[in-house]
């Protein structure tokens, strides 16, 4: 490994990690900020021996709060994996960038079943007839999905219309004031990867609206949708087969919902939908497959996750592992200028 050289400790920068399924995003910056804290790359040297020396570790808190910043450059939901951005110290002023920037995402969609997150982890809203839907329909209705289009935001959501979250309106059957407002997003690119059909584990989620969530829905939705109607509608030909599922690869502006995209594109090919699996492949720059000039790639949670449990050794530079695969992948951030750590 040849020597690093880097300016001046501590630095501040951009980096990403690779976050798996499951834990928050917050969770994930939290496990960072504590070793973060604790690295002469990022904290001053002083303080780190001042710390020792009374027998003190980094925590969380207050005491975090104090000693180091740390961001990250847009949220993904437990159930997604893939590239979380991170910032730290004055790097936490540029992760704006990242939230308005071009994202890639793969997704998997489940036919047959709409749920109130759009997504697998939420509740059973209603199901749809599914077996009618084939490949070739799917790839026929993405051209309606590509390019500058209209996007609701989903009703349980945590946007808010006159000062209460929409998901308050569906639960509690109040009436929304007016329709959602549409957001324009632009989908540069939209494209079915893998017919997987009934070949997959995927099932949906076994808990399901009660006869009163379901009222509670069209009553929010009364003054938004001309009689609107929630219920199931089983598969007629039902049987032991899974419903299909599909894979579907997309570049997307920033604001753009995947979810929104799968539980449309549901409706619009006269069934429901919902994401089983998602990955955000790539932020702006910052990629999990780097492959043009530019691309930063993203640090595998694995180290950080190891890390938690045990410092390691250091290298011949004194850098842990962590510390080196950051360092690797470093964007050196220096007040309105960034530079790329070698």
């Amino acid at each position: 490994m040849p020597k690093v050289s880097l300016p001046q400790l501590p630095l501040s920068g951009l980096f990403a990690v690779a976050k798996p399924s499951g834990p928050t995003s917050m969770s994930v910056i939290n496990d960072i900020k504590h070793l973060v804290g604790n690295s002469r790359l990022f904290v001053d040297g002083e303080k780190l021996e001042e710390r020792k020396s009374k027998g003190k570790a980094f925590k969380r808190g207050k005491r975090a709060r104090d000693t180091v910043k740390i961001g990250q450059g847009g949220t993904l939901d437990p159930l997604a994996d893939g590239v979380l951005v991170v910032g730290v110290g004055k790097g936490t002023k540029r992760l704006n960038e990242f939230l308005d920037c071009v994202k890639e995402y793969r997704t998997t969609a489940l036919l047959g079943c709409e749920t109130d997150s759009y997504d697998g982890e939420g509740v059973r809203v209603r199901i749809a007839p599914w077996s009618h839907v084939t490949k070739e329909s799917v790839e026929s209705m993405l051209d309606k999905f590509r390019g500058e289009i209209h996007q609701t935001p989903p009703i349980f959501s945590a946007l808010k219309m006159d000062g209460r979250p929409l998901y308050e309106y569906a639960r509690q059957g109040i009436p929304l004031p007016r329709p959602i407002e549409p957001r324009k997003v632009t989908v540069h690119s939209l494209e079915l990867v893998d017919w997987k059909g009934d070949d997959h584990t995927f099932r949906w989620p076994e808990k399901a609206f009660s006869d009163d969530e379901k009222k509670s829905m069209e009553k929010a939705l009364e003054n938004v949708e001309e009689k609107p109607v929630v219920r199931d509608e089983p598969e007629l030909h039902a049987s032991d087969v899974s419903p299909s599922a599909f894979v579907l690869s997309m570049k997307v502006s920033g604001g753009t919902y995947v979810r929104s995209i799968v539980h449309d594109l549901g409706h619009a090919l006269g069934s429901a939908a919902h994401v089983v699996t998602l990955t955000r492949s790539r932020q702006g720059r910052f990629t999990l497959d780097p492959k043009e000039e530019g691309d930063k790639g993203c640090v595998p949670w694995e180290v950080f996750s190891k890390a938690t449990e045990s410092e390691g050794g250091v290298d011949e530079d004194g850098w842990t592992e962590w510390e080196r695969e950051v360092i690797d992948r470093l964007e050196i951030v220096d007040g309105s200028k960034s530079n790329t750590a070698v």
